[in-house]
């Protein structure tokens, strides 16, 4: 089986953690303010920790081979 690329993109909106966990922006946060709470726009300013199954995925893309 050939080697795969990784994915450019994930590598540029995530980052691995010192313990190796994914982090990643939040979502929901570019257009139609009016319809959203404040403080689920406020919240989403932070960084969050991806979950395990998510996160398994991601680094598969970040390292371009299974881990």
């Amino acid at each position: 089986m050939p080697k795969l690329k990784s994915k450019s993109c994930v590598k540029k909106r995530c980052k691995l953690t010192k313990n190796g966990k994914v982090k990643t922006g939040h979502v929901n946060k570019r257009h139609l303010f009016i319809h959203k709470d404040k403080k689920r726009t406020r919240q989403a300013r932070r960084t969050q920790v991806a979950s395990n199954t998510m996160s398994k995925i991601l680094k598969f893309f970040i390292h371009g081979k299974g881990v």
